[in-house]
């Protein structure tokens, strides 16, 4: 970057981030981007890969197109940018057609510096035909690796983007945090990079301590950390229903817990989320679908009480800890049973060919889709529903409908936020012969005309937050005074939903013309059966430093062990000898106070020996001094 470029990117950082300087890398990245250079980033979670993007398509002229398929994050990113006084807006799953038009011409003539966008719209119509006649700075992708075959989160959709660089002529600003060099090299060939520019971060966290325990009481060794590392938790659990009930355990054992997972409404997640980042809340126990963009620093351990299925998503989750750069934990716990459930999942995940295709044709006969047609309908789908209907077994239908989606003839994008539709229903001359049972349904019409314009033709998404402050009311009366004028005819009502929608990408093929391409399907179900065996391989080490095992993974090979997990721990506590670690231990233990002491105040290398004496009775349990 000359030093130009780089003072001016300094005060665009300053004046919306209020940082002095760069993280590591990123300025790198920033310059590559800058110069009007495809790059690829791969950057920590928690490095800070938005500022990446940010900060050059604020400067450039232009707007940026950021492709991502989290719409929780899309979302989030959209609100923090308009925090910052920057004009951004999003194209996501659970918008219709009139939707879509809107913010596209929005996007267009509205000097907005970022369009957030779900990789299925890139390759429709209404949006190439927008796209066109943008002034596009940047071709933002984000979670990069789902463009890779051989990356552990595949989508198809993520496709279209190398098509989008036939009718954009604008630099690519790729980012991911997890990327083998296989997953990054496929990756820049697929974008169609010009030059092959990475920029790789290092991959060591120093202050993250990786902790692996076996053990059968899972509850009571999560209590114990729980009880035992001072600051907020997040618990990592693959099911709903099990975060509830461990947020319930740990609730009735005095620690401050709640759940987390894509199933709760947009404002139990908003509430929750909020309660945790201001530490109202201290533990969260979730699902994979809690943490995507939430920068919090100050996270003391991750647990994962459920053996994830791939590094990829374990070295993500885990990395939300300690973003701070103080000491923190990354503990899992696994038994048998996880590595049983894990050998299985391989072949629940990948069911016939055959399966998958009568699973097809389910989906369209649920919805009374004939053949040839259906091309572009968004369905609400409840997978419940679908199994009761057809008498499936759940898991089985669920992993063929995401199989299609992998192969390209739809979407299915789980836990989508619909917005409240409102259509007024009379003649606008009629509206004042109306008479109203509550004085304010007036207002509240008066406010749906001026506001949104079509409101008389089709139904209109509208913000209830901005309609119930203009009429004076909290939003569930409004959607009282909603749903009673509907009653009376006056409007048509859609109320907002939280759904899984499946995006329908062309018309329903007939029998055995359904492409499920089975090359791809060995080559996935082998690669999601090399990533568990490496999983069960990462809990069942027992000499490799658990750091240096997951930085060669994503290809770091040369690296120093860390000193500070289990195994390293356990090595020098072994190298020290027992008599001079137990010896080392007694000075941190009070003993004229029955033996009590603070876990976090003894040496990490002398663990392995407290746990010994522990389970012979010398030494009671951990305290909080």
């Amino acid at each position: 970057m000359s030093g130009k470029g780089n003072d001016r990117a300094l005060e665009v950082l300053k004046e919306y981030w209020g940082y002095d300087s760069f993280r590591p890398k990123q300025e790198d990245i920033v310059r590559t981007a800058l110069e009007g250079r495809d790059v690829l980033a791969i950057l920590p979670t928690g490095g800070g890969k938005s500022v990446c993007f940010q900060v050059p398509a604020m400067i450039r002229h232009g707007i940026a197109i950021v492709v991502t398929p989290l719409i929780a994050l899309m979302k989030d990113q959209v609100q923090n940018l308009t925090d910052r006084g920057i004009r951004a807006l999003c194209i996501n799953a659970g918008m219709g057609r009139r939707e879509v038009d809107t913010a596209l011409n929005n996007a267009l003539y509205g000097d907005f510096k970022f369009l957030y966008v779900s990789p299925e719209r890139l390759g429709t119509r209404l949006f190439q035909s927008y796209v066109q006649e943008m002034n596009v700075s940047y071709i933002v992708v984000d979670e990069a690796h789902c463009i890779s075959q051989w990356g552990y989160d595949f989508r198809p959709d993520y496709l279209q983007i190398g098509n989008l660089r036939d009718i954009v002529d604008a630099p690519v600003i790729a980012l991911t945090a997890t990327a083998t060099p296989k997953v990054a090299e496929d990756i820049m060939e697929r974008l169609r990079f010009k030059d092959g520019c990475l920029i790789k971060s290092g991959f060591e966290r120093p202050n993250l301590s990786y902790i692996v325990r076996r053990t059968e009481d899972k509850l009571g060794q999560l209590l114990n950390i729980c009880n035992s590392v001072q600051g907020t938790g997040i618990v990592y659990v693959r099911s709903r229903k099990k975060t509830e009930e461990l947020a319930a355990f740990l609730s009735s054992n005095g620690v401050s817990a709640s759940f987390y997972h894509a199933g709760l409404g947009a404002l139990s997640r908003s509430d929750r989320q909020a309660a945790w980042k201001e530490d109202r809340i201290r533990v969260m126990v979730c699902t994979n679908a809690f943490g995507m963009g939430i920068d919090k620093p100050d996270v003391r351990f991750v647990v994962h009480f459920d053996v994830p299925d791939s590094p990829e998503a374990y070295f993500q989750e885990a990395g939300r800890g300690g973003r701070d750069g103080k000491r923190s934990f990354a503990a899992m716990l696994w038994n048998s049973s996880d590595t049983k459930r894990l050998r299985q999942l391989a072949t629940v995940s990948f069911p016939s060919l055959e399966y998958v295709e009568d699973i097809y044709h389910k989906v369209h006969i649920f919805y009374d889709i004939p053949y040839d047609s259906g091309i572009g309908r968004q369905l609400k789908f409840d997978l419940d529903e679908f199994c009761r209907h057809f008498k499936l077994q759940r898991s089985s239908a669920y992993y063929a409908i995401m199989y299609i989606d992998r192969t390209g003839h739809w979407t299915m994008s789980e836990d989508v936020d619909i917005s409240t539709k409102i259509q007024i229903a009379v003649d606008r001359n009629d509206l004042y012969d109306i008479e109203f049972p509550d004085r304010r349904m007036p207002q509240l019409l008066e406010i749906l005309m001026r506001k949104y314009t079509g409101v008389f033709s089709y139904p209109v998404p509208i913000d209830e937050d901005y309609v119930a402050s203009q009429v004076g009311v909290p939003v569930p009366m409004l959607r009282q005074l909603l749903y009673k004028m509907s009653l009376e005819h006056t409007i048509r009502y859609v109320p907002a939903d939280h759904a899984t929608v499946i995006f329908l990408h062309h018309d329903r093929l007939r029998p055995k013309n359904v492409n499920l391409d089975p090359k791809r399907y060995e080559m996935l179900k082998d690669s999601c059966v090399g990533r568990i065996q490496k999983m069960i391989d990462y809990i069942s080490e027992e000499d490799t430093c658990r750091s240096a095992y997951l930085l060669e993974y994503f290809g770091q090979s040369e690296s120093e062990d860390c000193g500070t997990c289990d195994i390293c721990r356990a090595a020098k506590s072994k190298a020290a000898g027992p008599v001079e670690a137990a010896a080392r231990l007694s000075t941190f233990i009070n003993h004229e106070k029955s033996g009590v002491y603070v876990l976090e105040d003894i040496p990490m290398e002398l663990i392995p020996v407290l746990r010994r004496l522990i389970d012979e009775g010398t030494v009671p349990p951990p305290q909080i001094a």
